[in-house]
């Protein structure tokens, strides 16, 4: 590891600033925080550990992955556990065993990661697990999602808090530049590593990187497109709410719960267009818990204007989507059922 100097003119984060980040953070039973070893998680372990030295604050335990892709990162893990005995943090390293995929490397051990730190987390009794992404991390992702033509959820990026297999995540410096954690580790003259595959172009992420400073140059800055997924966390979770209270009034009894899920779609699409969408997405993740959701979003918006325009008509649908089979009757009612085996995908066939 290394403390070599990045030219940068960013203020560290004062422990003031870093307090205000943590606001959340004393009721958690125990924190375990990630840390690569890079600058911003490294920040984050000093940050934290100091904060965690004042009363009535939780136990601070930190895990680094150690995923073996390269032939430094067992020494990298070594020197995160080095620094954490420095700072009074209890470390584990955690390995990635087995044979690695030859493609989607990255997404593959982005799994494995946080399996890894989840059961880490479990370990200690629930602790809530902590990572360093910053506010350009959620500004590369805004802007991943939106290429990949993600919805309002998409587009609210990374949750400042959520859940990760089962084990509660938190994020307390997504409105924090990465520039000033650099500034930060390198201000307490703690040493961090710079991992090659973060200027790596194979990497879609890395290439989002790349073009930030010529957006910016747009005035489509890491701030703005932080700005906007804050804006669509407001959005997403007002819709979320309406969403869940109209399924409510608008579902039908069944006999069991084999026979699916019933719903007066008529009544239904009274409520505008994203709220009925929502309702529809809802009701198959009732369906079929583990369907598929992954770009299912203009698949969704298909179906749904399908069966907005047969009722409209009177007439009668069947349409299959995520695991699931779609029938509209006449009489307006949506019945859903998990599909049989073996027929995946989305089909239209009027009945």
């Amino acid at each position: 590891m290394s403390a070599a100097p990045i030219e940068s003119d960013a203020a560290p984060v004062s422990l003031v600033e870093a307090g205000a980040a943590f606001e959340g953070l004393p009721h958690e039973t125990a924190l375990l925080v990630a840390v690569s070893g890079g600058p911003d998680s490294v920040a984050l372990l000093a940050l934290l550990a100091a904060w965690a030295e004042m009363p009535g604050r939780p136990p601070l335990h930190a895990a680094t992955v150690d995923h073996g892709l390269r032939p430094e990162s067992a020494d990298e893990a070594a020197a995160v556990a080095q620094l954490c005995s420095k700072l009074g943090v209890a470390h584990a390293t955690l390995r990635w065993e087995g044979p690695k995929p030859a493609s989607g490397v990255q997404a593959e051990a982005r799994r494995a990661r946080y399996a890894l730190l989840a059961n880490e987390a479990r370990r200690l009794g629930n602790a809530t697990l902590v990572t360093a992404h910053t506010l350009d991390d959620q500004a590369e992702t805004v802007l991943m999602r939106l290429s990949h033509g993600s919805g309002p959820s998409g587009l609210a990026g990374m949750r400042a808090r959520t859940e990760v297999n089962g084990v509660a995540l938190v994020r307390p410096l997504l409105g924090i530049p990465k520039a000033r954690l650099i500034a930060t580790a390198q201000a307490r003259g703690l040493p961090f590593i710079r991992d090659p595959s973060n200027s790596d172009l194979r990497f879609e992420r890395v290439r989002w990187r790349e073009t930030m400073p010529i957006l910016a140059d747009q005035g489509l800055t890491a701030e703005r497109l932080g700005r906007l997924a804050e804006r669509m966390v407001r959005l997403d979770e007002a819709a979320a709410h309406r969403a869940c209270k109209v399924l409510a009034e608008v579902e039908l009894p069944v006999g069991t719960a084999d026979d699916g899920l019933r719903l007066r779609f008529s009544t239904l699409i009274s409520e505008p267009e994203e709220i009925v969408l929502r309702v529809l997405a809802l009701a198959l993740d009732a369906v079929v818990p583990d369907g598929e959701r992954h770009g299912r979003l203009e698949r969704l918006e298909a179906c749904g204007a399908a069966l907005m325009e047969a009722i409209r008509a009177g007439s009668a649908l069947r349409r299959t989507l995520s695991g699931c089979v779609l029938s509209l009757g006449r009489d307006g009612i949506l019945t859903l059922q998990k599909e049989p085996p073996r027929r995946r995908g989305v089909h239209s066939s009027a009945s």
